[in-house]
């Protein structure tokens, strides 16, 4: 368990400083994707919904992971004005044969609906996942998904995460 956490430690702030197109050192803090003005909790909804609309283009029958978005700083950013959201979750297939078919409904049908996708193949672990990583510029987020057929429960593991927004006058960042 804790090589898992550990790796998923790592890995996690990676897939969003790839995703948003944040740097990762604030030398640079001008290539962060802005996502507008909005409170913490509507741009977690929004993300959300975003999600939800992924979820909609796997087209197999499954259960999901529940799981809220959350609210983490912008890389360079006054974190009191500045955040960014993230959506992990995971989609379980209803049959473990269905995984494929949901991984290639998202490599086919994501471009159909905005996302570019930037990634696509093997990831460097033990079990040499498929990761398909997608940016959409009209929704200023990007999405992160590894197939996990090698696991006791054969899963994808998501992460949906947003541009930087900056929060309106007067108000500052909720950290959820």
């Amino acid at each position: 368990m804790k090589i898992r956490l550990s790796a998923y430690a790592v890995a996690l702030p990676l897939a969003l400083t790839t995703l948003t197109g944040c740097s990762m050192t604030d030398e640079e803090p001008d290539d962060i994707m802005y996502a507008g003005t909005s409170t913490s909790h509507d741009a977690a909804d929004a993300l959300e919904k975003i999600s939800s609309g992924i979820y909609d283009l796997i087209g197999v029958k499954g259960e999901t992971s529940d799981s809220r978005a959350g609210v983490e700083e912008c890389p360079g950013k006054d974190s009191e004005t500045y955040f960014r959201t993230f959506h992990p979750w995971s989609f379980y297939p209803a049959s473990p044969s269905d995984l494929d078919t949901a991984m290639q409904h998202l490599k086919e049908r994501l471009p159909k609906h905005g996302w570019k996708i930037v990634e696509y193949g093997p990831d460097t672990s033990r079990n040499r996942n498929v990761v398909l990583v997608a940016d959409n510029d009209e929704k200023k987020a990007g999405v992160h998904i590894a197939k996990m057929s090698k696991r006791e429960r054969p899963k994808l593991s998501l992460t949906v995460v947003s541009g930087c927004y900056q929060v309106p006058d007067g108000q500052k960042v909720e950290h959820f």
